[in-house]
């Protein structure tokens, strides 16, 4: 039988935590920066922020509806395939979108936003939104949206995930030219200023995901690891069947002692390292291990290969 660790109370904690921070720096970027300059995105965070724009409508509660209605759909075409963290991340951050506007103050956002223009808030707003969707994935709690719409459509009609967003995040930037647009001071945008805001909508898109891929590519780095122990079936047992990690055991050979030995090596996400060293200490305390950065990883359980194929 091998040996079960369960997740701690403090690493649940420090899961959600993260999460909660995430989605605090994802509210805090359209708060100070996108809102109040009238700029838009994509994603229900887009759709709601053009409602608001069009008829006042608090952009937490438009989120909120909107990724209620597109759970229950993915729910039930796709399955119970989204976990607590998910419904956590999308309750608190319709919560922070409706309660971030009532604690900044407006002379803060007018030094740090309006005050800088229109093109600097798109990036800064992109940047720390970004931030905050790549922690909270990170961390294993999705804001659903959009992400659900392409599941959806890509179980039916096979295509890219990312190519799917991408269009409905475009989609619903150019359809905020349907729709009138007031500032908070209650006039009309012009036609061109909305113009205007479609560019800059387009360019948050890019700065956000942007942003996200940079956060998530430093998470993603992967460990290669060599485990000598003497207990190298409980070892492999534990890390295969407990971890769910891919094992491969080697024949070796100690060149002091000329004894035959076997050699575990596992490749694995940096951030499961941890986990991976509980498991070691706690069969073989006195196992000897040498673990080493990978450039990249490819497979099963990893990233895909992506190789331009001549026709």
């Amino acid at each position: 039988m091998t040996k079960t660790l369960k997740t701690s109370a403090a690493t649940v904690i420090k899961e959600y935590a993260l999460v909660t921070f995430g989605v605090v720096s994802y509210a805090l970027g359209w708060t100070i920066f996108l809102l109040p300059n009238n700029l838009i995105g994509g994603g229900v965070s887009g759709f709601a922020s053009i409602l608001y724009y069009a008829t006042g409508l608090p952009m937490g509660i438009t989120y909120f509806v909107l990724n209620v209605l597109l759970l229950l759909i993915g729910t039930k075409i796709l399955g119970t395939g989204f976990g607590g963290k998910t419904i956590y991340a999308i309750v608190m951050t319709s919560f922070m979108l409706g309660l971030m506007p009532k604690l900044i103050p407006v002379d803060f956002i007018h030094e740090f936003a309006l005050s800088n223009g229109k093109l600097i808030c798109t990036f800064l707003g992109g940047i720390i939104a970004g931030f905050g969707i790549g922690l909270s994935i990170s961390q294993g709690g999705s804001t659903g949206g959009t992400d659900i719409v392409a599941l959806v459509w890509c179980k039916f009609y096979p295509s890219s995930p990312g190519r799917v967003i991408l269009i409905i995040d475009v989609g619903i930037i150019l359809s905020s030219l349907l729709f009138p647009s007031y500032t908070e001071s209650g006039d009309l945008l012009p036609f061109t200023e909305k113009l205007a805001v479609v560019v800059y909508g387009l360019v948050q898109v890019t700065v956000c995901g942007y942003a996200i891929d940079l956060y998530l590519s430093g998470s993603k780095q992967s460990v290669q690891a060599f485990i000598f122990t003497k207990n190298v079936e409980a070892m492999a047992d534990a890390i295969a069947f407990d971890m769910k990690r891919g094992v491969t055991v080697l024949p070796a050979k100690g060149w002091y002692s000329k004894e035959d030995r076997q050699v575990i090596m596992v490749v694995t996400r940096k951030d499961d390292l941890n986990l991976l060293l509980r498991y070691v200490k706690s069969i073989d305390p006195d196992a000897f291990l040498s673990v080493s950065n990978v450039m990249g990883v490819y497979g099963q359980g990893f990233d895909a290969i992506k190789v331009k194929t001549k026709k």
